[in-house]
């Protein structure tokens, strides 16, 4: 009996260190993938050293670049090294790929430059000079005082065109609804201050062509970009500790808050971030009602029955269904059949362009939450199981129906678990991808699904995705180096929006626990 015991406690002690060691595994590897993510990622904000190296072409002759490490790859006997680099001829798309057996020496030039274009284009170069508007060389230290000459200009031209031209453009409308001749002395003054304001733009226009920055590449040529087209000018190499942290933090701020440029190689993700958090938002709104109703019914009213153990038996299978089936459903179901019945009854002017019959947004949410209602409603009637049966008879004893009892003891009690639903589904609505391809989620998008113009939120817009953003750049991009610190800063920054909002959940999970304990 003794060894009985002792062989049970032997079991169990071994089942509960493997448990941990299987845990403890498990944990190391999501800190190491983290880890991975947020230093390649990281590599997109922080600046990096330009050096100056010189490599034997196959050829046998030397050649000079201003180059930026992407990235390397161990081969066999041989280590591969990629760079970026520019050159008057391919200014900002250069790569070199070269065995480092072929470089001959490799040089640290604190006045090389990374001069970022608004195009989301890098030029690797030393700066020459600057010309202004009158033709002037001028040298760096005027690039500040240039650059807001040159802003200064734009917002003049800007209101130009959105101020006092629109409103000629409008009273010229007006004068031909009603039939006024070309010779009448109102149209004929607007038409002169229409000229004057036109001769003015392209005054405006020449002067801002006149500001070029003069680049010169390693092999001595000089390139003239025009300084309209440039939005930063930084030297890294001279950069210490504080600057590059300060320079990090900044394109950080830009990364978040500017749009995907050069085939979503650079840029930013804001359009992306936005959509991505609206849909989740959406997603949630709608799948927490029908789950933790589902939930109420199938523990409190439903008979228990072969009929209710059907039903969550298909509950539990709908949550291992492949999510590009759900994907299919909502293009099938809800763009096919209910978005194009919508247009004919709501939007029948409009027709043959979709409206509510197209891929967007609304359909993206609710397919997300038919994807993820399982979840909830398994966590809810675990949540619903733990309320002591005590609890209940107690409520109608004291003369509660029913539906009083569930919505105003049994529910608040059982939230914490209705919270764990609800974090689990926003972990899993965040990252899919494969379904929303299908029902809204684009590459790029012309506008937000919530913005300023009425009636400011437009559920019927296709939207962009953090995860569509990384399939299509980690597939499509060409720009191999730049592209993948590109893509890891989106996957870092996808992470640490799940985590923010699943961190909000858990703190509002933890407070009605905390509350209703303390009841």
């Amino acid at each position: 009996m003794v060894n009985g015991k002792f062989n049970h406690e032997q079991k169990q002690s071994m089942v509960t260190s493997l448990t941990a060691a299987v845990a403890g595994f498990l944990v190391l590897v999501l800190i190491a993938l983290s880890f991975f993510i947020l230093v390649r990622g990281g590599t997109f904000f922080w600046p990096q050293s330009i050096q100056t190296i010189i490599f034997q072409q196959p050829n046998g002759s030397y050649q000079t670049q201003y180059v930026k490490l992407d990235a390397k790859t161990m081969r066999v006997g041989e280590e591969i090294m990629h760079y970026r680099f520019s050159s008057a001829q391919q200014l900002f798309s250069g790569q070199l790929t070269l065995k480092q057996s072929s470089i001959i020496s490799t040089e640290i030039s604190p006045d090389v430059a990374i001069i970022e274009l608004n195009n989301g284009g890098t030029v690797i170069a030393k700066v020459a000079s600057i010309n202004d508007a009158t033709g002037n060389t001028l040298g760096m230290h005027a690039f500040e005082a240039v650059q807001g000459n040159i802003v200064k200009l734009i917002a003049s031209t800007e209101l130009i065109r959105k101020g006092e031209l629109a409103d000629i453009h409008r009273a010229l409308a007006s004068l031909d609804r009603r039939g006024v001749k070309a010779d009448a002395p109102a149209r004929v003054k607007l038409s002169k201050r229409f000229y004057e304001l036109q001769n003015r733009l392209e005054e405006v226009e020449q002067e801002l062509a006149g500001f070029a920055l003069n680049v010169a590449f390693a092999d001595g040529s000089i390139y003239s970009l025009n300084m309209r087209e440039i939005s930063e000018v930084s030297f890294p190499n001279s950069m210490g500790l504080t600057d590059k942290m300060l320079s990090a933090i900044s394109a950080f701020a830009v990364f978040i808050s500017d749009s995907p440029k050069l085939n979503n190689t650079s840029g930013g993700v804001f359009p992306a971030l936005f959509g991505t958090i609206v849909m989740v938002l959406l997603m949630t709104i709608f799948v927490t009602p029908f789950g933790v109703l589902a939930a109420v019914y199938l523990h409190e009213y439903a008979p228990r029955n072969k009929m209710t153990a059907l039903i969550r038996i298909s509950v539990n299978n709908l949550a291992g269904v492949p999510s590009i089936v759900y994907g299919v459903f909502g293009l099938g179901f809800f763009v096919y059949v209910v978005g194009a019945n919508i247009d004919k009854l709501l939007f029948s002017d409009d027709l043959p362009a979709a409206t509510f019959g197209a891929p967007g947004i609304f359909w993206a949410s609710l397919t997300m939450a038919i994807l993820t209602l399982p979840v909830v409603i398994v966590a809810t009637e675990e949540g619903l199981r733990r309320v002591p049966q005590s609890l209940r008879d107690g409520s109608y004893a004291l003369g509660a129906t029913q539906a009083e009892t569930i919505f105003k003891m049994i529910l608040p009690i059982a939230s914490p678990g209705i919270m764990t639903g609800v974090i689990l589904a926003i972990a899993r609505g965040a990252g899919e991808v494969a379904p929303l391809m299908l029902i809204g989620a684009v590459k790029f998008a012309p506008a937000l699904p919530i913005d300023a113009e009425f009636p400011f939120v437009h559920l019927q817009r296709q939207f962009m995705h953090l995860g569509v953003l990384i399939y299509d750049g980690a597939f499509h991009s060409q720009n191999i180096g730049n592209g993948s610190s590109f893509i890891f800063a989106c996957c870092m920054l996808l992470l640490l929006m799940v985590l923010s909002l699943n961190l909000i959940a858990i703190f509002i999970r933890n407070r009605l626990r905390k509350q209703y304990a303390q009841n």
